[in-house]
């Protein structure tokens, strides 16, 4: 499971991405959302992932918000 930060939220096309905490970019489509509506998410929430190939490149699924840590 990876962890990191939403970076950019498209909200009208459904789509984000993610920076990962490697340093990377990673897409994300609302259907890939665990737990969560698309519409409850804000850039610089962390969220955990798992990481997929695609034909345009990595693809994060199974997104879902992170615990808080206290």
């Amino acid at each position: 499971m990876h962890t990191g930060k939403v970076k950019k939220l498209v909200a009208d096309r459904g789509f984000g991405f993610i920076s990962d905490t490697d340093g990377r970019e990673v897409f994300f489509h609302q259907s890939s959302l665990i737990d969560a509506r698309f519409d409850s998410l804000s850039e610089g929430q962390d969220v955990e992932f798992e990481v997929e190939k695609s034909p345009k490149g990595p693809r994060a699924v199974n997104v879902k918000i992170a615990a808080k840590q206290e």
